[in-house]
């Protein structure tokens, strides 16, 4: 099955503010009935980068069964991190740049490589707040999601871990 898969992540006060993310999965059935899921998600401390990964990796995760991806997103570090293979340097490496600096965020990085595994994926760039309407879409979904009631926003342990503030 082919699947496209839009993606974008919000934090206000970046970094480490409240952030969201949201996706818009669509595929056409047999029938060529036009099929699409939105998700969208908020936490309570975070940041850009961490909800443009938790996109995508909440994204593939709904997938049932292998696919053919055509994953969209405004964030140039996820795509140019599988089009530049940069994730295959980091991944020999136990997720460090040069000798000692570590990978920021490899628990996302090694959680979207786990989703994205049984999928062939071809990663794409667009530039956002361009007009473009899903990744505008995703926009509004990651927004909406960072600026929820605190209540309902959920805690981002890779976040709060880093500050020592593991809840």
């Amino acid at each position: 099955m082919n699947v496209e898969i839009y993606t974008d992540g919000s934090a206000r006060g970046n970094p480490n503010g409240p952030g969201g993310y949201g996706a818009v999965l669509r595929y056409t059935d047999p029938s060529g009935t036009v099929h699409e899921r939105e998700l969208s998600g908020g936490f309570k401390k975070t940041t850009n980068n961490r909800m443009e990964l938790t996109a995508a990796i909440e994204a593939l995760k709904r997938l049932n069964r292998p696919c053919e991806v055509d994953l969209y997103s405004d964030s140039q570090y996820l795509v140019n991190a599988f089009n530049q293979h940069w994730i295959d340097g980091w991944k020999k490496v136990n997720f460090r740049r040069g000798k000692k600096d570590p990978v920021k965020n490899p628990d996302l990085w090694e959680q979207l490589l786990e989703a994205a595994a049984p999928h062939r994926i071809t990663w794409h760039w667009v530039k956002g707040h361009a007009g473009h309407a899903f990744n505008e879409r995703c926009d509004k979904l990651a927004t909406a999601a960072a600026d929820g009631p605190e209540e309902t926003l959920a805690v981002d342990s890779g976040v709060e871990e880093e500050d020592g503030v593991s809840e």
